[in-house]
């Protein structure tokens, strides 16, 4: 089976295969195919590749004969249009805001597997992309509003006084936020986190934070563990609650994001403007719509003196880790689904992963919150249309 790996487009600087991954699918059987330069943003270069096995070709021709194709961030419309008709695509698809691209997948016959629609089973671990990042993403967002913050996050006995520890507040205790605790606790902070699932307190209390208490009324967890989303009424009895908090803390890192939805507001202008001039507050929901009033996704504003950090890609910031995870996540997922006898992926609608994470099959959009959406949106891919007409004739109900 020949597999295809693109170049992603600047400003990105992770990239989907490195050699040591590139020697694993040689060891599968797989057929690897990159586009040259792939490697070049992190120093690997084109003979790195081909010793481990793969194949390096330019742009023209890369997809030409390619079975299934790897990439990181979202397909654009164009380039999903592009794919080999009928062939596997793997990649974080963000389908709920990228429906253009979704539509054309099923209208290519490509078979998608999203990353984001990974189970979070023990088993699937090794495969889940989305929580790889998100712990990179922790820890990169207290490393970078360190280096803005204008004092020292430890604790510091000097000839001079002495200097009281930073106090640092994590909103969301989930893989991202998790990190982020225990990073800031590694660097000498004062750590306090907040989440509406209570389950979370142990966990929070293991790495040596607090775990502040704010009463929302009834929370829970969705099956694949993250946080049910709030009523407003809970969210604003959760913003009076975490007021003080971020009053007093140097920094606040906010992780809350719903999949599929907007990201919650969790801190207003008024309570940015509470805390003290010189205060960092990193957004990790800034690509959909940020916790944070005032954040600006993929920039960097002061607002009455606080910095409002909302870059969008803080894996990127450590980006050869985040691309050795991701590798492996992706070739994880590939040989799960691998076929030894055949040599290739084999799709069996059966298999929990498969069935989880295929977005799109046989012309049709299999997730039911991304079809019922595109169905809100506009009429059936053509696939489906006749698939709905088959359906009719033959006065089957529809599955």
């Amino acid at each position: 089976m020949r597999i295809a790996f693109p170049k992603e487009a600047p400003p990105e600087t992770r990239v989907t295969l490195t050699p040591t991954v590139a020697a694993k699918f040689a060891t599968l059987g797989a057929a690897v195919r990159l586009e040259a330069g792939l490697g070049a943003p992190l120093g690997f270069s084109d003979d790195a590749y081909r010793e481990a096995g793969a194949e390096v070709v330019p742009k023209e021709g890369l997809l030409e004969g390619a079975e299934a194709v790897v990439r990181l961030n979202p397909l654009r419309e164009d380039e999903a249009r592009a794919l080999p008709a009928g062939a596997v695509v793997v990649g974080l698809l963000d389908p709920f805001r990228n429906l253009g691209a979704v539509r054309a997948l099923a209208e290519r016959g490509v078979s998608a597997l999203c990353m984001e629609l990974i189970p979070r089973t023990t088993y699937a671990q090794k495969m889940d992309a989305l929580s790889s990042q998100a712990s990179l993403a922790g820890y990169a967002a207290v490393v970078l509003a360190a280096e803005r913050l204008d004092k020292v996050l430890p604790m510091m006995s000097t000839p001079a006084g002495t200097i009281a520890p930073a106090r640092v507040f994590v909103v969301g205790a989930g893989v991202a936020g998790l990190q982020a605790i225990a990073t800031a606790k590694r660097l000498g902070a004062r750590v306090e986190a907040f989440d509406t699932r209570p389950v979370v307190e142990e966990q929070v209390r293991s790495l040596g934070a607090k775990f502040v208490k704010i009463d929302v009324g009834e929370t829970g967890q969705t099956a694949q563990g993250y946080a049910t989303a709030l009523t407003t009424e809970q969210l604003e009895r959760q913003r009076q609650g975490m007021a003080k908090v971020c009053a007093a803390s140097d920094i606040v890192i906010t992780t809350a994001q719903v999949f599929g939805k907007r990201a919650p507001l969790l801190l207003t202008e008024e309570m940015v403007a509470g805390m003290r001039p010189g205060s960092v507050i990193v957004d990790l929901a800034a690509a959909t719509g940020g916790n944070v009033a005032g954040t600006v996704a993929g920039e960097e504003v002061v607002k009455r003196g606080v910095r409002l950090v909302g870059l969008t890609n803080l894996p990127g910031a450590v980006a050869r880790d985040a691309s050795q995870m991701y590798a492996a996540n992706v070739y994880n997922l590939i040989e799960h689904l691998w076929d030894r006898a055949q040599g290739r992926v084999v799709l069996r609608l059966e298999d929990e992963v498969t069935s989880a994470c295929l977005l799109t099959h046989e012309g049709a959009v299999r997730h039911a919150g991304v079809r019922e959406l595109l169905e809100s949106l506009g009429a059936p891919t053509q696939a489906e249309a006749a698939k709905a007409t088959v359906t009719e004739e033959h006065h089957e109900p529809t599955p």
